[in-house]
């Protein structure tokens, strides 16, 4: 396997480090002692932190995007139905959480969010971005189901995709409070058994 470049080598140590302890409390300095370089080769590849910042949200919103596109693409596979086809998925989704032994490590869309001050106006509509890029993947899973499948009772779909994001971000924020990694895949399937409620027509 080809040994990372510098810049990911960078990218790689500073979210550990940010995921762990936030944006403000990594400097710059503790980035260049773990990659290995100088402060010049930090800054060939990033102009400040909010250029890191930028990348590594960049980074991420593009993992997530190849996560979410195999994890339901493989759900598409299994069932050529819209509300089966997104049980499976989130039920792959859990099952893909559940099997990290320490816990989900966390995520820069929302360390940057809760740390927002810090960074400059590009960096947060990155970041708002990422997050209306999760509404639009779930609204139109949702609209896809609503389309066969009516929902039992008045949603704001555009609510119920956030929803989603709610309870990924939130599940992981409360696995690491309690030091259950395994809480996250639990609501994931308890949001999982709304959608199904939702949207499973009554007998």
């Amino acid at each position: 396997m080809p040994r990372p470049s510098h810049k990911e080598r960078i990218l790689d140590i500073a979210q550990e480090s940010i995921l762990a302890k936030g944006f403000d409390a990594t400097s710059i300095d503790e980035i260049v002692a773990a990659a290995d370089i100088t402060r010049s080769g930090f800054f060939y590849h990033f102009a400040d932190k909010n250029a890191l910042a930028l990348a590594l949200i960049d980074r991420h919103v593009a993992f997530e995007d190849q996560l979410f596109d195999s994890l339901f693409e493989r759900a598409a596979e299994l069932s050529d139905d819209p509300l089966h086809r997104a049980l499976i998925g989130m039920k792959l989704l859990a099952e893909l959480l559940e099997d990290m032994e320490t816990g989900h490590p966390g995520c820069i869309v929302a360390t940057a969010a809760y740390q927002d001050r810090l960074f400059n106006q590009k960096v947060r509509d990155a970041n708002r971005r990422a997050v209306l890029g999760w509404r639009q993947r779930f609204r139109e899973m949702f609209d896809q189901i609503a389309a066969v499948y009516p929902p039992q009772e008045e949603v704001d779909f555009d609510a119920l995709a956030d929803f989603v994001n709610t309870v990924v971000e939130g599940g992981i924020v409360m696995a690491k409070s309690l030091g259950e990694p395994k809480m996250t895949a639990g609501q994931i399937m308890l949001l999982r058994q709304y959608i199904k409620l939702l949207f499973n027509p009554r007998s």
